[in-house]
């Protein structure tokens, strides 16, 4: 088991995990476009993201971000019924694709980071609001063109060890 873990690495873990869900999940073929780390609070949004926490000897969550044309267009592709707005079945639909693209993230990191374990997604929809997640200052952020939309994923992940010593520390992933 191995500690180290670049941006690098991390980003192409990402690109595949969510190209294979949405290709063999979804029937959309999704494109990465080049990934970046990001050290600022994201700015305000309109749409609908969904969270995935993790935890184990290392520690951190994984977001997925899209319009809400792309979470009507992705609830489509997985329940094979066409939506015209974002209601139940969506949200639920973007946590479960959520779910299992950081869920095979996690099944990848596992190999270098150990046993890790997932959250229930929680799904956030609205106009002009933002998610931070409290001591976290370093994202890999992962955009992907998804037809004529565009959704991005970004991953953080820090030992657990750095909460005990009560400071949050992001160990370069």
């Amino acid at each position: 088991m191995s500690e180290h873990l670049s941006p690098n690495d991390l980003a192409s873990i990402i690109g595949s995990a969510t190209k294979d869900v949405f290709s063999t999940m979804l029937n959309i073929s999704v494109e990465a476009e080049e990934f970046q780390v990001d050290l600022s609070t994201p700015p305000s949004f309109d749409g609908v993201i969904a969270l995935v926490g993790i935890a184990g000897a290392w520690h951190g969550s994984g977001r997925i971000s899209m319009t809400s044309q792309c979470a009507i267009r992705l609830a489509g592709g997985l329940l094979s019924t066409e939506y015209n707005a974002v209601d139940e079945d969506v949200l639920d639909a973007v946590a479960e694709v959520a779910n299992m693209v950081i869920g095979n993230v996690k099944a990848v990191l596992e190999d270098r980071l150990g046993a890790l374990g997932l959250s229930v997604p929680t799904v956030i929809y609205g106009r002009n609001y933002q998610a931070r997640s409290l001591g976290v200052t370093e994202w890999v952020v992962v955009p992907f063109q998804c037809e004529a939309e565009r959704l991005e994923v970004r991953f953080c992940m820090m030992p657990a060890a750095s909460l005990m010593h009560g400071r949050p520390e992001m160990m370069h992933v």
